[in-house]
């Protein structure tokens, strides 16, 4: 088979399955098992495939059709410019946190010129995205990743690695703040917010393949806030700054939360959809 031929179709496959990407996600697909890329799609379209990575891909388009997400298939996924293994307890992280780390990244680099160093402690580090987009951009920066799970500080740790960032990130185990020591210049999260009795209705990507603890908030979707709101003074150091992501429709319930514990809201952020998603909070 040539390499168009298994475009074709993969894409046809796809598309009848009702796949709403289906021409992204044959690409992705194909490129990936097939060892080429777009140029080779245009310049070298009837290079032969070999019959294993045909068979790659005919699997491959398997699980997508039961709903598998194609960044879970490929075991990796792009965040900020950067290249991150997936493992079944990390979130996938998508483009909306980015917004996180655009927010963030002033405060660092503002840290780090002052003082030659800046500090930072990402709650639910997962993949390690938001710690390691920070420290790929800063130099000066460190991080510590923090997670519940072995799998996923396991999975940050091999991205740091992968990224030469190992001398700055150290992963640590710890339920938010009950293990953690020190004072950091940033604190930084992607909590769960969902409501507990909302995640039976997530589109069936996200409900049935990112990890249900990466997602579930509780009863009102904002246990972790509290918990992060309780916590973080202890924690930054005299003019820190705490940064969050929050659902779209969570901004006034989590401004009250860290209003309550003392927080002033320093900056209100929106996504690339236009929807409220990072609060970054300030404590006189």
């Amino acid at each position: 088979m040539t390499l168009a031929e298994l475009l074709g179709v993969t894409r046809r496959r796809l598309v009848g399955a009702g796949i709403a990407e289906a021409g992204l996600d044959a690409r992705l697909l194909v490129e990936h098992l097939t060892a080429t890329s777009r140029i080779d799609a245009i310049a070298r379209p009837q290079q032969q495939v070999s019959a294993e990575a045909v068979a790659a891909v005919e699997d491959a388009v398997a699980r997508r059709i039961t709903g598998e997400p194609v960044h879970r298939i490929l075991g990796f996924r792009e965040f900020y410019g950067l290249r991150l293994s997936l493992s079944a307890e990390t979130l996938e992280p998508r483009p909306d946190t980015e917004t996180l780390v655009e927010a963030v990244l002033p405060l660092v680099e503002a840290v780090a010129a002052r003082s030659g160093r800046c500090r930072i402690l990402d709650l639910g580090t997962g993949t390690g995205a938001i710690a390691l987009a920070l420290l790929h951009t800063v130099a000066a920066a460190s991080a510590v990743g923090v997670d519940i799970s072995d799998d996923a500080l396991a999975t940050a740790v091999r991205n740091a690695a992968q990224l030469g960032l190992s001398e700055r990130f150290t992963p640590f185990k710890s339920n938010w703040f009950s293990e953690i020591s020190g004072r950091f210049d940033v604190i930084a999260s992607n909590p769960p917010y969902i409501r507990s009795g909302d995640i039976g209705s997530l589109q069936p990507e996200v409900r049935d393949f990112d990890p249900c603890r990466a997602l579930d908030g509780g009863v009102d979707g904002l246990e972790a806030y509290r918990t992060i709101a309780a916590g973080a003074a202890e924690h930054l150091e005299p003019g820190g700054y705490v940064a969050v992501e929050i659902g779209a429709a969570q901004k006034a319930e989590v401004r009250q939360v860290f209003q309550a514990n003392g927080f002033v809201l320093a900056e209100a952020r929106r996504d690339f959809g236009a929807n409220d998603r990072v609060l970054v909070f300030a404590k006189p």
